[in-house]
């Protein structure tokens, strides 16, 4: 049954982005679906049975081509039915106390006013939440879409308001992001995703710094291990602050790499 709030709300869409997501798109699926009132996934191409799940559960399925994270992200928000959408990718899902903020924020006045709320994510690993590393991560994930766009930099695409100054408001709970099963596999991912921003910082005109090669990834593995005291979290932990290292030192050789190999780019330095 569903509780005030929810029934005061205006209609919900939420707008995933998937390909060969059967591992985890289920437990997304179960979290919003009968929750929300609209279910749109646009899917690059899966393979693996994911486009089963999804029909499934109801959801919605445009069958697109991949055009990056930023362009894919927008059209996702296009294709929901309501301008109230909340943008997950296909290995995260809102508990349940983020559901009810979520739905105690959209019958609220302060809706009115403002662009979306932003929402706190945490990785779970081995069937547990990392309480510490990379925490807080608070995204902007749930937009009016008239009011808010996708943008950032290729793989990392982020919801950007349409006004500088616009109001945000924030939800309670936690998004729960499954985006690993080993950190063997985080470390693959996160070289492809290093490729991917550098080649996007160099189109920008930004220069590849030796220098930042030793420094950026220390600086990346101190702030996980002493300022967010990813240490708390175990073993874990340690091995999360050492990923972030890595996948900083990655972005930074690729895009001197780039930089030496187009010696006629004029640009300032990462």
């Amino acid at each position: 049954m569903r509780d005030a709030d929810a029934i005061n709300r205006p209609p919900l869409s939420v707008a995933l982005i998937c390909k060969d997501a059967a591992r985890t798109v289920a437990r997304t699926l179960e979290a919003v679906c009968g929750w929300a009132d609209d279910v749109i996934a646009l899917d690059s191409g899966s393979t693996d049975g994911t486009l089963d799940l999804l029909a499934q559960h109801g959801a919605r399925v445009e069958r697109v081509t991949w055009q990056g994270f930023v362009r894919t992200r927008q059209a996702s928000i296009d294709a929901a039915r309501y301008d109230w959408v909340l943008c997950l990718d296909a290995d995260e899902s809102p508990d349940d106390a983020m559901k009810r903020s979520i739905d105690a924020f959209l019958a609220s006045p302060e809706a009115e006013v403002c662009a979306g709320a932003t929402l706190n994510r945490k990785i779970w690993y081995r069937e547990k939440p990392l309480n510490f590393a990379w925490q807080p991560e608070r995204r902007l994930r749930l937009i009016h879409r008239a009011r808010a766009h996708s943008g950032g930099l290729d793989p990392h695409a982020e919801l950007v308001p349409n006004k500088a100054d616009a109001r945000l408001g924030a939800v309670a709970g936690t998004l729960r992001h499954d985006g690993f099963v080993t950190f063997a596999e985080q470390l693959a991912k996160d070289l492809g995703y290093a490729r991917t921003m550098a080649a996007s910082l160099h189109a920008r005109g930004v220069r590849g710094s030796t220098g930042r090669i030793i420094t950026s990834p220390i600086g990346a593995f101190a702030k996980q291990l002493i300022l967010k005291q990813a240490w708390r979290d175990g073993w874990p932990g340690w091995c999360a602050a050492a990923s972030t290292a890595s996948a900083t030192l990655a972005k930074h050789i690729c895009l001197v790499e780039l930089t030496r190999s187009d010696s006629g780019t004029r640009g300032r330095s990462a």
